[in-house]
């Protein structure tokens, strides 16, 4: 019995698109890094990108339970000294750019390393309704159906 290991010539990616909206967060960034990395197919090889191209939309619409919305900070710092800011969960998604509650999120359940930033570039999140790439015919993943937790 030998281990398969997929080569890039083998490896064929799908558009998959995904609606946040009343999704629990984390529950929908755990599906989002499964397929990026490629976990559900069955030609899944570690060291390789064989995860799927992910779109998705309604990142304003996301849900997060409990206290999550004010007890949840995002830290960033500006480059100097002293320059740590913060910002709550809510604050973010009532913000200019609610979609990077979601791209964190995914961010930290993807590998570090060359491989993981090759598959968050197979990832694109969009605030609204409205997306660039119906020319790529992406098929729907519904993540509020696999389990009943996943919607709020």
């Amino acid at each position: 019995m030998k281990t398969y290991s997929a080569k890039a010539s083998d490896i064929e990616k799908q558009w998959l698109i995904v609606d946040a909206e009343g999704v629990v967060l984390g529950r929908l960034a755990q599906a989002v890094a499964n397929v990026l990395r490629g976990k559900h197919k069955t030609t899944y090889t570690p060291h390789m990108d064989c995860g799927d191209n992910v779109i998705v939309i309604n990142a304003d619409k996301v849900k997060l339970t409990g206290n999550k919305l004010k007890d949840k900070i995002y830290y960033r710092h500006t480059g100097f000294p002293g320059g740590i800011k913060q910002a709550s969960a809510g604050e973010v998604l009532e913000g200019r750019f609610p979609e990077r509650v979601i791209e964190s999120a995914v961010k930290r359940m993807i590998p570090r390393g060359p491989l993981g930033r090759q598959q968050m570039r197979n990832l694109r999140v969009y605030a609204g309704a409205e997306h660039p790439h119906t020319a790529q015919n992406p098929t729907a993943y519904d993540v509020g159906a696999l389990n009943v937790k996943n919607k709020r």
